[in-house]
């Protein structure tokens, strides 16, 4: 499995997950998933439509929200603001390496 970086109780961070790793996460206790990597951004990378299936097949709740490290913006912060506060936690976001996600989650707590 992914190496997971813990940010705090609610959130932590991974690199591009799989569909097989999706039990693992649910058993470490993790209640929902936030996928910040577009699709198609590598031709090996998983669809964000199989993982978020796998995810609720497994008992977790799934957002997407894709977004490209150097144009966040506002919207992207605010949106992910908004699924901090109604996903239930704990949540781990992933994207290819886990920085958009940490970079969206240190932004919506400012």
């Amino acid at each position: 499995m992914q190496a997971i970086n813990r940010v705090n109780d609610e959130f932590s961070t991974c690199g591009q997950i799989s569909v097989a790793e999706l039990p693992e996460i649910a058993a470490s206790g993790f209640r929902s998933v936030i996928c910040n990597r577009p699709d198609n951004e590598s031709p090996d990378q998983p669809s964000y439509v199989d993982i978020e299936t796998a995810a609720r097949h497994h008992g977790l709740q799934f957002a997407y929200l894709p977004v490209v490290l150097d144009s966040i913006g506002p919207a992207d912060v605010s949106a992910f603001a908004n699924l901090i506060k109604t996903l239930p936690a704990p949540v781990l976001g992933f994207c290819r390496s886990g920085k958009r996600a940490d970079t969206l989650y240190a932004a919506s707590r400012r």
